[in-house]
């Protein structure tokens, strides 16, 4: 059975009975989306430096704690995710339009996020090479993510005009329109056996809030203030929404079981600003908190044999605003309540 022996271990908080035998996988500047390798060995993660510069692409080894960048070093790159085969990457990258970083939002219209319309997918092998573009329609087409079938991509685009979410076979071919509504699709999953997609989703729904989305997303902007979690089947048919907390719920992940899925909010928070992780039922039923630490915890992920859960937080961080990655032993039958 395979062991993690990367990292460092950190003390247990023992409100957080679902995570034993945490690590720290990196350690400075921001670093994130930490995403497992298909046989649950290896990570892909982004990270900016100490030393400044954009988001770039690498590759951790869990067992050597081994990182290897596989972007170019160029433009801002974002959301890697393995092949099943475990010798190729996805991401989305603006090196090809400019080698520089693209600007930075503008805040004077509150907290935003970019959505870079020069973002494309690309392919590249594990050491760096470039195999393929996938996407070169006008537009953001980022956030792109792979079905355990081995079929399918699901990533968001604003090709249409709007942020929907998009499915196409591995090479970039047949591509397929599966969301249509006005408003954010993004950051979407594949359940464990592909055949459901969870994501999170944010829908404008009074004229003012209409007109505030379609305002930023024309400067290449979002407001990612109130996001809910939906869940569909794979080809985008029976969505339904599974949370309803009027809160920042992003980076939602299926349990290899299908009936659960992890999350990041910020719904315990009045003022917004501290994530943690949670737990809730595939029907909207069950909310279980999971972390506790304060500050950020998210993008959680569970590895394909469900007894590792990797995720970003700034918990032990040796500057104010570190991000780093980390990995925990899942606990599936805590001895113990659920923290609080």
């Amino acid at each position: 059975m395979f062991q993690v022996t990367a990292g460092q271990p950190l003390p247990a908080d023992p409100r957080e009975v679902r995570l034993s035998n945490i690590r720290q996988l990196t350690f400075e500047g921001e670093n994130a989306e930490g995403y497992f390798s298909f046989d649950g060995k290896r990570l892909s993660f982004q990270r900016t430096g100490t030393e400044g510069g954009c988001d770039q692409i690498y590759t951790l080894d869990l067992a050597m704690g081994d990182t290897v960048r596989v972007s170019n070093g160029k433009g801002r790159t974002t959301c890697a995710y393995f092949y099943p085969s475990g010798d190729q990457l996805l991401y989305a990258s603006t090196h090809h339009h400019d080698p520089s970083c693209p600007a930075r939002p503008d805040f004077s219209r509150g907290y935003v996020w970019p959505v870079y319309p020069s973002y494309d997918i690309f392919v590249a092998d594990t050491s760096g090479t470039i195999l393929d573009q996938l996407t070169d329609s006008p537009g953001y087409d980022a956030e792109a993510t792979i079905s355990p079938e081995g079929d399918r991509i699901v990533f968001t685009s604003s090709r249409d005009g709007d942020l929907e979410l998009y499915t196409m076979a591995l090479d970039g071919s047949d591509v397929r329109r599966i969301t249509h509504r006005l408003g954010y699709d993004g950051g979407a999953f594949f359940s464990r056996d592909g055949s459901k997609i969870v994501w999170r989703a944010q829908y404008p729904e009074t004229l003012a809030d209409q007109v505030d989305y379609r305002s930023l997303l024309a400067e290449g902007l979002v407001r990612p203030t109130v996001l809910e979690l939906w869940v569909a089947n794979a080809d985008g048919s029976n969505a339904r929404q599974i949370t309803h907390y009027g809160a920042g719920s992003f980076a939602p992940f299926f349990h290899p079981s299908g009936e659960k899925i992890v999350f990041s909010s910020n719904m315990d928070d009045p003022a917004g600003r501290e994530f943690d992780i949670y737990m809730i039922g595939v029907d909207g039923t069950g909310l279980e908190r999971v972390t506790w630490t304060g500050g950020f915890d998210g993008f959680p992920m569970f590895s394909p044999d469900g007894r590792h859960l990797a995720f970003g937080s700034n918990r032990n961080e040796s500057h104010i605003g570190n991000t780093n990655v980390f990995i925990a032993d899942w606990v599936d039958n805590p001895e113990v309540g659920t923290g609080g």
